[in-house]
């Protein structure tokens, strides 16, 4: 019996210690999950030590309301992850939803981080704000960080100028702000310069001319000299000087009696051998397309800047056939389909005047606007009026504050300008092609006889073929 007895008394005392380690090992195991649940939210980064994202999103209101204490089931869907709505969020490492200090507790949240101010509006970072052409972003040390590009519109150029006395004025347009000086040259510019056989091209010689102090073509030719076109964002002042030339001289050389305006997008889109489009081209290859296959009418083939042309616009959508003599017919309907009159207008070769003004003045005065090629640099983007001379005002700037581009021009006319002590100032009349609403309603003026910007340097003139009627028209 006292065997039986020590034997059951040890048996119970194994069974108890048994259950006791088994209650050790679960509560280990319950105490191990709560710890590893709450580290794992103690031990997570912050959410907005890059900048509260959605500052102004509703969370812990869209979630109907408040926790008080912890609870990590108080949480919202947060972009990419989740934040909290219980009291414990709001300590030191903070996982709060953007809305909990507003909604939850009625003040202002804590500055988390730094922010960057601006006009009295604080910023949080990562958010950016453009500065003209260039873009600022909120750092994480609270300071702004902004691009450092040269801006085609710099006020401090524009202020020089006007402060200046360099015989022209400048303006800020609003057409071109926002835009960087290297957009501006890509972009606004266009023309390639002639290849070396092209530059080499010999001169014509003219009789000699007697000076008219002051000579403009719309005044001797009035109706037949078109008005300045708009190339906006697309590279091709080779082709809009190219067709303005040829407009004018049709208008003139046919007394009136035809006065097209013929379409750059005909030139843009299907002068493609060994031009680029909207990405620049050469003004020997637009006259050897306009000689060889002719260009119709702006009406028939109106222009549309990139930015509002289907894809389709790219492509060549005119075609013509030669009918004999030089001659060529349209074979496709205009591209407006409200135009039927798809008239195929083609020009003789061109030729290169002298450099002499002189000489120059005896062209336009005999037979209309000449295309020249000029060197546009930085501070001929802003002129608004007077006469055009290339300034030192960006001198003392680093370099990609001084750039320049080659362009091409229609020159229509001349003049000088006596100046109070006496002495005159002589220049050129020409049309941009930057719209009315740039220059003198899109002229400029330029000094003449000193080849400015190398205008003087190469300039072109141009007969044209008078066309019969049109073989066929598609009505």
């Amino acid at each position: 019996t006292y065997l039986n007895y020590g034997l059951i008394l040890f048996i119970m005392k194994f069974i108890l210690l048994t259950v006791a380690a088994l209650l050790l090992v679960v509560g280990e195991g319950t105490a191990d999950r709560i710890l590893s649940r709450r580290s794992k939210r103690e031990l997570a980064s912050p959410l907005h030590v890059g900048g509260i994202r959605d500052p102004y999103g509703s969370y812990c209101q869209r979630r109907g309301g408040c926790c008080p204490g912890r609870d990590d089931t108080c949480t919202v869907p947060y972009l990419d992850t989740i934040c909290y709505c219980d009291l414990f969020c709001n300590r030191t490492v903070s996982d709060c939803c953007p809305d909990f200090w507003n909604h939850c507790l009625g003040i202002e949240p804590p500055s988390l981080i730094d922010t960057c101010e601006r006009n009295g509006n604080r910023f949080f970072t990562g958010q950016t704000y453009k500065e003209n052409c260039n873009l600022c972003t909120c750092g994480t040390s609270g300071r702004w960080e902004c691009e450092q590009n040269a801006c085609l519109m710099e006020p401090d150029v524009i202020h020089a100028v006007n402060r200046g006395n360099y015989g022209w004025k400048a303006a800020n347009y609003s057409q071109l702000y926002g835009m960087t000086l290297d957009e501006g040259i890509r972009y606004r510019l266009g023309t390639q310069r002639p290849s070396r056989t092209i530059m080499n091209m010999n001169e014509i010689q003219v009789q000699k001319f007697r000076d008219f102090v002051f000579a403009t073509i719309s005044y001797k030719w009035p109706g037949k000299i078109h008005e300045p076109l708009d190339q906006g964002n697309c590279a091709a002042s080779w082709a809009f000087s190219t067709a303005a030339v040829a407009s004018d001289r049709i208008s003139i050389q046919s007394m009136g009696h035809m006065t097209p305006q013929l379409s750059p997008q005909n030139l843009i889109s299907c002068d493609t051998r060994n031009q680029g489009g909207c990405a620049g081209g050469r003004i020997d290859g637009a006259w050897w397309y306009l000689r060889r296959r002719g260009v119709v009418t702006e009406d028939c083939y109106p222009y549309l800047p990139p930015h509002q042309s289907p894809a389709e616009v790219s492509r060549c959508m005119m075609q013509s056939r030669s009918v004999g003599r030089g001659k060529r017919q349209a074979t496709q309907r205009c591209p407006n389909a409200h135009n039927h009159h798809n008239d195929i207008y083609q020009s003789t070769p061109p030729y290169r005047l002298s450099s002499n003004d002189k000489e120059i003045m005896k062209e336009i005065m005999d037979n209309g606007p000449v295309q020249a090629i000029m060197e546009v640099h930085e501070d001929f983007f802003v002129y608004k009026s007077g006469i055009y001379k290339h300034t030192d005002v960006s001198f003392t700037k680093p370099s990609q504050y001084r750039k320049h581009g080659t362009h091409s021009v229609r020159i229509t006319g001349w003049g000088e300008e006596r100046n109070f002590d006496g002495t005159s100032r002589k220049y050129w009349i020409a049309a941009n092609s930057w719209g009315k609403n740039w220059g003198e309603d899109g002229y400029f003026r330029i000094a003449r006889g000193d080849n400015e910007c190398e205008i003087e340097t190469f300039v072109i003139g141009v007969w044209v073929l008078m066309l019969l009627d049109p073989l066929s028209q598609y009505n």
